[in-house]
């Protein structure tokens, strides 16, 4: 078998990378828009610039049966750009459909999408069969591009596996969750000890096993999953769980919930309170049922993976 992963470089695209090369049994090419460093021992690097409708993908994709691909345009907090949805929809649907297409002609076998459970919504419990509720220019990006990806599937017969995932933390993380280490770190107390919520995340390491899984196992083809550690926290859990895999305290004050959210409002802050004070549950029944499978890594050890790496 012989394995490219597009968005090599990158947080998920390394640890990726790291894995399938431990394992041995596949070979393996990496795709990214610039040169690639400290690849495995056997791992071939290939340029093909930024994910686009017009990217050529003929050199990465000869030879390969397999692509996981991790490549596009990110969520953004504040986006300068014009106009954000036409920027998300070029690189993340007519850049993924492109490959998936190219793909499909070269002869390849299963393209893994790792897409968003912002697919699903902001808040809740999700689960694949529920109806697509995704909101802001991203989300509606990733939904798009699995509709596309399914119009390629049934016209070629290609296989393509969704994985919708939450938030990824663990080595090398950055973003909300390297902001809120550095609070900690520091000792910053946090106005969050009476928060009510619970949220589902997922270890990078599990995230890893799991496209493993869906690269290999028969019973993934055409399907969507969810994923996460299978054990759902609240903002003060998390914290606390945190600050003792960093062997710090957590300094957590009780400030009620309707100040938070007035307060976060006032500052046009809504979009990040809505991250530590609302709910958002992943339910990975379909994944342990249909591809038997069970997240390797607790969220004590995910965690302090997590705070180890520099």
């Amino acid at each position: 078998m012989r394995v490219l992963v597009t968005g090599a470089s990158g947080f998920v695209g390394t640890a990726l990378l790291g894995r399938l090369s431990a394992t041995g049994r596949c070979a393996m090419r990496a795709c990214a828009r610039r040169a690639l460093r400290a690849l495995p021992a056997g791992v071939e690097p290939v340029l093909v610039g930024d994910l686009g409708p017009h990217t050529d993908w003929r050199a990465a994709l000869a030879g390969v049966d397999t692509v996981v691909h991790l490549s596009g345009r990110v969520h953004i907090m504040r986006d300068a750009t014009a106009d954000p949805l036409a920027e998300y929809r070029r690189a993340n649907v007519a850049g993924t459909v492109s490959l998936a297409r190219q793909m499909a002609s070269a002869g390849g076998r299963r393209l893994v999408f790792l897409s968003s459970v912002k697919v699903n919504g902001e808040v809740g419990i999700c689960r694949e069969a529920d109806r697509p509720a995704p909101h802001g220019a991203y989300a509606v990006s990733k939904h798009e591009a699995e509709l596309g990806l399914g119009e390629v599937a049934g016209e070629t017969g290609l296989d393509v596996v969704i994985i919708r995932s939450p938030l990824v933390y663990g080595p090398g993380v950055k973003a909300n969750f390297r902001a809120l280490m550095h609070a900690l770190a520091r000792g910053i107390p946090l106005p969050l000890g009476a928060v009510d919520n619970r949220r589902s995340l997922v270890a990078l390491a599990n995230l890893v096993d799991f496209i493993v899984t869906c690269i290999e196992h028969p019973a993934a083809a055409n399907e969507t999953f969810l994923v996460s550690d299978g054990e759902d926290l609240s903002t003060p859990d998390l914290i606390r769980r945190l600050a003792r895999a960093m062997g710090r305290p957590a300094r957590l004050v009780p400030v009620p919930e309707s100040l938070l959210w007035a307060g976060a409002t006032l500052l046009g802050k809504r979009d990040v309170a809505k991250r530590l004070l609302g709910s958002l549950q992943v339910d990975i029944s379909k994944a342990r049922q249909t591809l038997g499978w069970t997240p390797p890594v607790t969220v004590e050890d995910g965690l302090r993976q997590a705070v180890a790496a520099p």
